[in-house]
Order: structure tokens, then sequence, then C-alpha cells
């Protein structure tokens, strides 16, 4: 069993590996955005990326630093087949994923303009924002000091492989095969 946890930057392709890594490889996929989303459905807040880190945030701080992750790291284990674990964002996080000897972080970027472009055509309820916020919204999370709060920093510095994301689909899985190659998946 192998469990690939998927960090990187807004709008930089981490749902496109995820939708390979299921569809190509038979990957088992869990969603930090998607507990968050039945967190916040629960709570009847706004379905925004505000509402998203501010229950992330409460989370890590009531419970632990990789409290969500736990989460699902949990139903991986049971179900016991590769899994994609979508969204890391804090260094609790990888560390607690780096206890199971079967975890590699993988790493996403691209340049923000691209970025932007991917997640107006994505149109998810979180995406309805100016370019402007897109990029406030990447500055909070991008280099907090505070482990409950999101690093990508930090977590795109610490991945295992990093891919860069700057043309099209096909190079995406390019580089994400040679990966997967070295991993003998």
């Amino acid at each position: 069993m192998v469990i690939i946890g998927i960090t990187g930057t807004i709008g930089a392709g981490k749902g496109t590996i995820v939708e390979y890594l299921t569809s190509q490889k038979n990957f088992k996929h869990y969603s930090v955005r998607s507990f968050l989303l039945r967190e916040i459905q629960q709570r009847k807040l706004a379905p925004n990326r505000n509402s998203m880190v501010i229950i992330a945030n409460h989370l890590r701080q009531t419970h632990s630093p990789s409290y969500i992750v736990d989460q699902l790291i949990k139903e991986a284990l049971i179900n016991n087949q590769h899994s994609v674990i979508e969204s890391i964002r804090t260094e609790g996080e990888i560390i607690s994923l780096r206890k199971h000897h079967c975890f590699h972080l993988f790493a996403v970027d691209a340049q923000p303009k691209l970025r932007y472009e991917r997640i107006k055509l994505r149109n998810s309820e979180t995406d309805h924002i100016d370019y402007q916020t897109f990029i406030e919204n990447e500055q909070r999370e991008f280099n907090s000091t505070n482990p409950y709060q999101q690093n990508l920093k930090k977590c795109i510095d610490l991945a295992d492989f990093k891919l860069l994301n700057n043309g099209t689909v096909e190079d995406l899985y390019q580089q994400l095969e040679e990966i997967l190659r070295q991993l003998s998946l």
C-alpha cells in the first residue's frame, strides 16, 4: 500500500494529479477540502476559502495540527489500498503522515496568473474571486509560523517530489509517470 499526499499552491494542479492517480492507477481519493466542506455545511457557514481556513485552523487548534489528515489516514489504512490525500497544508500533517512508511509527499506549483486562470475555469464554490483576492488568499496560507495554520511554503519544501505545471496536462502526466516509475508504481 502506498499513500501519496498532495500539496501545492492554489490552482497548480493538485486535482489533476488526483484525477490521474484515481482513474489511471486505481488510487482511492481522500480530500481535505471535501472534509472541510462537510464541516462548513454542518455549521451552516458560507462555502468559501475563508470558511475553509477558519474551520481547518479551529479543528487543528482544538485537536492537533494533524487532526484532519489523521481522520483521512484512518480511513485509508482501513481500506488498505493505494491512496491519495489531497491538499496537505501544514507541517504537522506531514509529520503525522511520515509516521507511515508507505507515505510520499508530492508538491505541485505553477505561475500565479496561470493558476488564477485555472481556478476561474474550475469554477468551484470557493473560486469566485478576483485576482487580488486570489493572491491575498495564497499569501495568508503561504508562510505562517503557527503550527496550527497553513504553511504552503514549508509543505512544498518538505515534498519528496516536486512537479512544475506551467505546460500542458500531458506534460504534467509525464512528470507524474516518471515519479511513479521511481516508486515502482
